[in-house]
C-alpha cells in the first residue's frame, strides 16, 4: 500500500501535472480580464460601427420554431475577439521574449566531405581515399 501511495505522491508532484494546475488557475483568472475587455471595451466598439452591439434578437422562425442566429453571431465574435487578445497580448510578446532568450545554435564544421571519384566519405584530412586509393587535393575546412 505504501508503495502505491508513493507513486501517487511522485504523480501529484510531476512538473507536468503541477504546472498544468497552475495553468488552469491562471487561465481561468485570465478568462476574467479578456471577457471584460471583450465585453467593455471590444463590443461598444462594434456598437458604435455597427450600430448593434447584441445580435442575439438576429434569427428567423420556421414553423412556430426560433432558430437565434444571433447567438452565434455573438459566439463566433466573442471567439475572435478573445483569440486576438490572447494572441496580442499573450502569444505575441512571449514569441518575441523567447527569440530574444534563445541560445544560437552553433553548427559543428564538417570533418568529412565526398570523394569526387567513388563518392564514398572520407576525412578532410586525407590525401589519398581510402575506398579506390585516388591521390587527393589537399582540402581546407569549410
Amino acid at each position: 500500500m505504501k508503495g502505491i501511495l508513493d507513486e501517487f505522491k511522485a504523480f501529484i508532484l510531476q512538473g507536468n501535472v503541477v504546472m498544468l494546475a497552475v495553468a488552469v488557475i491562471i487561465g481561468a483568472a485570465f478568462t476574467d480580464i479578456v471577457t471584460n475587455v471583450s465585453e467593455a471595451i471590444i463590443m461598444p466598439l462594434i456598437a458604435a460601427i455597427g450600430g448593434q452591439p447584441d445580435f442575439n434578437g438576429i434569427g428567423f422562425t420556421i414553423n412556430n420554431s426560433f432558430f437565434n442566429i444571433g447567438l452565434l453571431i455573438n459566439a463566433i465574435i466573442n471567439f475572435l475577439i478573445i483569440a486576438a487578445i490572447v494572441f496580442f497580448l499573450i502569444v505575441k510578446p512571449m514569441n518575441m521574449l523567447l527569440a530574444k532568450t534563445k541560445k544560437e545554435e552553433t553548427v559543428a564544421d564538417p570533418t568529412t566531405t565526398t570523394c569526387p571519384y567513388c563518392q564514398s566519405e572520407i576525412s578532410l584530412a586525407a590525401t589519398r581515399c581510402p575506398a579506390c586509393t585516388s591521390e587527393l587535393a589537399p582540402q581546407a575546412a569549410v
